[in-house]
């Protein structure tokens, strides 16, 4: 009886230890932090991976995340500079990145982080859209306007240890009463604007297109002044070569014989090759040797 005794308060001290083993163990994943509380009071942040240790029953430890987190922003009405209301739909990136601080100031609550999110970021998006008209938060819709909240976020939730990476619109939309007249208008200033560059664009055309055809007259009328006078310089120089010839006997004889050639080559033509010169005609005294 004792020994069964002795042997169950053994295994009880071996169950007991076991367990306090266990329980002193802390894991630390890659992607969290560890947070040891003694006494309720925070005693040290484990951020490495791996395994360390903590004093069972006085000290314990809470998790937290240590990747970028997102929170959806429920859907709200937004007015703009110019009293026009829109629906917006926006999310949030953000991560911890002092644990002491969160675990301090927000119980290590991502409930309270997000609550605190929710109000900083929509009255920026609420500030940033009621600084704009209209149009320019449809146009601007993209980079400029998530850039633009964050400015206005700014540096507000360093006292709570987190920090915001993005605020991204999922969606910026016109009540549907309001939708189909304001994108009717749009379309019409667009084509309004269309039409004031089409105008434009033609009157320019038509300016380069005159000055072009005065251009090519010009260079025409040119061009042709020059060959006129090309034409009179060659005249000119063919007529002072000819007389340069007739002045000597001796080419005026040749170039006698040879136009009286060129005639007799004329008159060949055709099937009739037969042909009565008079002994005293030009061509005949080309066979006479001029005598």
């Amino acid at each position: 009886m004792k020994k069964n005794i002795g042997k169950g308060i053994i295994s009880l001290a071996v169950l007991v230890l076991i367990f306090v083993g266990l329980s002193s163990i802390v894991i630390t994943k890659e992607n969290e932090y560890k947070v040891i509380r003694q006494f309720g009071k925070i005693d040290h942040v484990q951020t490495a991976a791996g395994i360390s240790f903590k004093i069972p029953f006085i000290q314990s430890e809470a998790t937290l995340p240590k990747c970028i987190l997102v929170y959806d922003l429920s859907p709200s009405d937004v007015i703009t500079q110019d009293k026009k209301t829109m629906i917006t739909d926006s999310y949030v990136l953000w991560q911890i990145t002092d644990p002491v601080k969160f675990a301090q100031t927000l119980n290590s609550s991502l409930g309270n982080a997000e609550s605190r999110i929710d109000t900083v970021v929509y009255n920026s998006i609420k500030n940033i859209i009621g600084s704009l008209p209209q149009e320019e938060v449809i146009s601007g819709r993209d980079g400029e306007l998530s850039e633009a909240i964050m400015n206005n976020v700014g540096n507000k939730f360093t006292q709570y240890g987190l920090e915001v990476v993005a605020v991204e619109t999922k969606q910026l939309d016109l009540p549907n009463d309001n939708k189909e007249a304001v994108y009717e208008r749009m379309i019409s200033e667009r084509g309004n604007i269309a039409a004031t560059y089409t105008a434009e664009g033609a009157a320019e055309a038509q300016k380069i297109r005159n000055t072009t055809d005065k251009e090519v007259s010009i260079l025409l009328s040119e061009a042709k002044k020059q060959s006129e006078i090309l034409r009179a310089e060659g005249e000119a120089e063919y007529m002072k070569i000819l007389s340069n010839a007739y002045e000597d006997e001796g080419r005026t004889e040749f170039y006698g014989f040879v136009r009286g050639l060129d005639a007799l080559k004329e008159s060949m033509k055709g099937n009739n090759k037969k042909i009565i010169l008079d002994k005293d005609s030009p061509i005949a005294q080309i066979f006479y040797g001029g005598n």
